[in-house]
């Protein structure tokens, strides 16, 4: 099961000033892998995938979630599930987009380690690409406790307590 990760960091962020709590591309493909291997093995997806990665900036992700939301707000991540159009047979899951201001804003709020919040957040987008929602209990449920057993998996704790 092969993920291609590819990850972009938005021009608009001051990497001199966050460059140490950016995660480095390597575990954000590897958080990313976590979870893609996980849904094949619980749901039997392709065994190869491409995925894009975009850490943004406040501006942005309010932008995105404005015009695909219709929510004028940040917030901390959204995915953006490929749909190839009749004919075209491409092997991409999506973009995850996550917001670096407030994936470090709600970890400091929430007492958590920031790359231990960023590995949930990969998580999570990842599975919204692979059809999973929270839109009711149950589907929360199951997506919840899917994320659970992924991070656990890899050594993070559950993101819910």
């Amino acid at each position: 099961m092969e993920l291609v990760v590819d990850v972009q960091i938005a021009q608009d962020l001051d990497r001199s000033r966050i460059a140490d709590a950016l995660p480095s591309d390597q575990l954000l493909s590897d958080w990313a892998s976590n979870a893609y291997r996980a849904v094949c093995e619980y749901g039997g997806w392709p065994t190869t995938n491409e995925v894009t990665i975009r850490l943004v900036s406040g501006d942005e992700i309010e932008q995105l979630n404005g015009d695909y939301r219709g929510k004028n707000k940040v917030t901390n991540v959204l995915s953006f599930p490929f749909e190839a159009p009749l004919g075209i047979d491409v092997e991409l899951l999506g973009d995850v987009v996550i917001c670096h201001d407030v994936v470090m804003t709600e970890a400091a709020a929430e007492n958590k380690k920031p790359f231990d919040h960023y590995a949930h957040m990969v998580t999570h987008g990842v599975l919204h690409l692979c059809g999973y929602d929270h839109q009711c209990d149950t589907s929360a449920h199951e997506m919840e406790s899917l994320e659970i057993r992924i991070l656990a998996n890899n050594g993070y704790p559950n993101p819910y307590l």
